[in-house]
């Protein structure tokens, strides 16, 4: 989760760190829009690859270094440290954020390091914070630096930071616990017991709170107990609730405190409770060797033995369970139906996901601790998320075939047009059309140079040039001047319309010849297109061919790959349950052979008291 905070927090503070009158939701880029859609809709693989996409395209101008720090921190989600902190260092490096970002980034990186078990690498990114956190921000590091000095022994300096949390934020009541844990390691009990007193009365409203209340009080009541106080220890462990988290280890603890003091009645009080709770917990198999105990004590030896058989029965048949869980686990059962429980497969790989519920194998009965530690939930999602790249990859491979069939139907295609194409490319004579061009061009060159108003003369008026050339030779024959001077005038008429019509005529003209060297040019360029497509489209087919080949044979290196890591982290978290249920099975046998043991010592001491036969 702290990674999925890194990158809602600090996006938000980059965005604004340069333009804080700007609202941290406006979106510049449409490409970084999708992103943050994929983000927070949960599906943050496929926000991972588009981002990573529209980086390289350098699709997102505007929100570069929103852009950054979302890739380091979904980087980060998937536990690829070296890469992620490396952007963060290189913008860090560059100037680009402000030193309170600078310092949250840190901080953040130093919490996924601590969840993530990497305690060199959590205090060191710890150790780069330079200024002071935002409230709440700032109690949290300090409770992270003392358990990350808890974690190596060192209490002094844990003791230091605690010291330093406020009681009023939320983090006060962690860090009073903590802070009276370690002065209890410290040897200074005097201290370290009235702060965990102080939170073991503390009325909270929360059952968080409930629970650590109940935690400090078992954690006093068995400390006590372990110092030879059962009384006061008995005081502690009042407090816890009877149906908390802890219940069942302040019953059995209250027990060992009333059987300290020989008050082996009342010890059986809170040890019979116990049996009748979940028989997979540790504290309730524990009281059914503390019940005979408690019986032999009170001199009961019949009922005493009955639940020393009883015990007996019940831990040979935890041995068996525990054996067959073994078996299961080391048969991969377990992972893969733990990540049946954790929701739809097709949910994307991430930081949230979770088993919602005990697997219903024996296996998942005995591993309630173990499936809420941080190693084996790590475990679990890096199985999981292995898991989905195996279906992810299954699903280009499917997606391969598509483009193979997208490849074919193209090659098709162009092998059905290309001949249409051609034959009606040799149709079209363009030498022709460029020789009659020319000679157009020539011509209208002519007539405009030599300002030949009739060559652009319309039908009609070429009608009536030719008629009145008709009559010229008629009227110079009769001699008559009226009609001469008619004839001249009607031809000085014709001219002059030409004359009139001539400039926009050329002008028209010219157009329409553009208009046709226009035409002849395109069809050039399509002629050359289309003998580039002619000799380029096969070699861009194949280009084609080749790469969806290619991502072929990477799809079928990376499955193998995968499948490595498969059974490689399928392996581990094996190996992790089992080392869980045979550190169960060694306790489960050390409580068989002591009730065995007790069994024995009953009937040797039964024998030995037993009158001797008078002889015969």
């Amino acid at each position: 989760m702290a990674s999925v905070l890194l990158c809602c927090s600090l996006v938000n503070t980059a965005g604004a760190a340069k333009e804080p009158a700007k609202e941290w939701g406006e979106v510049r880029d449409p490409y970084y829009g999708e992103v943050l859609f994929q983000f927070y809709q949960q599906s943050y693989f496929s926000a991972l690859t588009s981002l990573k996409v529209s980086q390289q395209f350098e699709r997102m101008p505007n929100h570069k270094l929103d852009a950054d720090v979302l890739h380091g921190g979904l980087l980060l989600s998937y536990g690829m440290y070296l890469p992620a902190e490396q952007i963060f260092r290189d913008l860090v490096e560059s100037g680009s954020v402000t030193q309170r970002i600078q310092d949250r980034a840190w901080f953040y990186l130093a919490k996924i390091f601590y969840t993530r078990g990497y305690l060199d690498e959590a205090h060191a990114a710890l150790g780069r914070v330079a200024g002071m956190l935002p409230e709440g921000l700032h109690e949290e590091s300090l409770l992270l630096g003392a358990n990350l000095y808890m974690s190596r022994g060192e209490y002094g300096p844990a003791v230091d930071l605690l010291r330093q949390v406020s009681p009023k934020t939320e983090w006060g009541l962690y860090g009073r616990y903590n802070l009276g844990v370690a002065l209890i390691k410290l040897n200074r009990p005097d201290q370290g017991v009235p702060l965990l007193e102080e939170v073991g009365k503390n009325k909270v409203r929360t059952e968080e709170f409930r629970s650590l209340r109940d935690k400090a009080n078992v954690a006093l009541g068995y400390s006590f107990l372990a110092n030879d106080t059962p009384i006061t220890a008995r005081n502690y462990l009042e407090r816890v609730r009877l149906k908390g988290l802890q219940s069942a280890s302040a019953l059995l603890a209250m027990g060992w405190a009333q059987a300290a003091q020989e008050q082996y009645d009342r010890a059986l009080v809170p040890w019979l409770e116990l049996q009748g709770r979940n028989e997979f917990d540790a504290a309730v198999q524990e009281s059914w060797l503390a019940v005979p105990y408690a019986y032999g004590k009170l001199g009961a030896e019949l009922q005493s033995l009955t639940e020393y058989k009883r015990a007996i029965a019940r831990y040979s048949h935890e041995l068996g369970r525990l054996d067959q869980a073994i078996q299961e686990v080391r048969a991969g059962k377990l992972a893969n139906a733990l990540i049946e429980l954790g929701g739809d497969e097709q949910q994307e790989m991430g930081w949230f996901w979770s088993p919602q519920a005990l697997p219903a194998l024996p296996a998942g009965r005995y591993l309630l601790t173990l499936l809420a530690s941080h190693d084996f939930q790590e475990a679990m999602k890096n199985y999981r998320d292995v898991q989905f790249l195996r279906r992810d990859l299954v699903a280009w491979q499917d997606k391969v075939s598509i483009y193979r069939d997208m490849l074919d139907n193209r090659r098709r295609a162009y092998s059905e047009r290309l001949p249409r194409v051609l034959g009606a490319q040799r149709q079209l004579d363009t030498d022709r059309l460029k020789t009659a061009y020319s000679q157009a061009a020539a011509e209208l060159k002519r007539i405009e140079a030599n300002d030949d108003v009739l060559a652009l003369a319309d039908e009609k008026q070429l009608a009536q040039r030719a008629r009145l050339d008709r009559l010229s030779a008629a009227i110079k024959r009769t001699g008559d001047p009226a009609l001469t001077e008619k004839f001249w005038r009607l031809k000085g008429l014709l001219l002059w319309d030409v004359s009139e019509e001539y400039v926009p005529r050329l002008a028209e003209t010219k157009r329409s010849l553009a208009d046709v060297e226009q035409r002849i040019a395109d069809s050039d360029d399509r002629r050359a297109r289309l003998q580039r497509a002619q000799r380029d489209m096969p070699i861009v087919l194949d280009g084609f061919a080749a790469r969806i080949e290619g991502l072929n044979r990477r799809i079928a290196r990376l499955q193998i790959d995968l499948a490595r890591a498969a059974e490689e982290q399928g392996a581990h978290v094996a190996r992790l349950a089992v080392a869980e249920l045979e550190r169960q099975r060694e306790r489960t046998t050390v409580y068989l052979t002591q009730a065995r043991f007790a069994v024995a010592q009953m009937y040797d001491q039964a024998s030995s008291n037993a009158p001797a036969e008078a002889p015969p």
